[in-house]
């Protein structure tokens, strides 16, 4: 088994097997994990908020959906990946706060159905997700098997 890069907050990694990447705490956060099925480059990126043109003067363009799942997609090129073979599986979007169930303030929500755009755009089908409901998770991703490993606080460990 190789490394197990680390990606942060507002952040993204791409790696090559037999490396995988892993981010925790996606609380509203989305962890979208990008795949080549034929070379196996993968990456994954820790989006906070669905929309960058909401933001002026922001340089991070891992920390959202548009900017973020786009950058992702140029780095794992830059490895040798071609988008028509790229697959995603993405989890996270959480509910964390009662107040935020108000729907203008349902961040996680928001987040998902962003990244579900960004990727339809994109022509990369999402095999498998885990999203939604009032917990957090951390994620493993490994590109060359596909496995995206779910781990949550009281929760059984699933792999999608």
């Amino acid at each position: 088994m190789g490394e197990l890069i680390k990606v942060g907050m507002a952040d993204l990694k791409t790696c090559l097997p037999p490396n995988g990447v892993t981010t925790l705490g996606l609380g509203s956060c989305v962890g979208i994990a990008l795949r080549d099925k034929f070379n196996k480059v993968g990456g994954l990126v820790h989006i906070m908020l669905p929309d960058s043109t909401v933001i002026s003067n922001n340089t991070n363009r891992a920390k959202f959906a548009d900017t973020g799942i786009d950058e992702l997609i140029r780095q794992m090129e830059a490895l040798g990946a071609s988008r028509r073979n790229m697959v995603a599986k993405i989890a996270g979007g959480a509910t964390m706060f009662a107040v935020s169930s108000r729907a203008s303030l349902n961040v996680g929500e928001k987040n998902v159905e962003a990244v579900k755009k960004v990727l339809k755009e994109k022509g990369i089908p999402i095999l498998a997700e885990d999203t939604g409901l009032n917990f957090g998770r951390t994620v493993i991703f490994y590109p060359e098997t596909g496995d995206y490993v779910i781990r949550a606080v009281g929760k059984p460990e699933k792999t999608i």
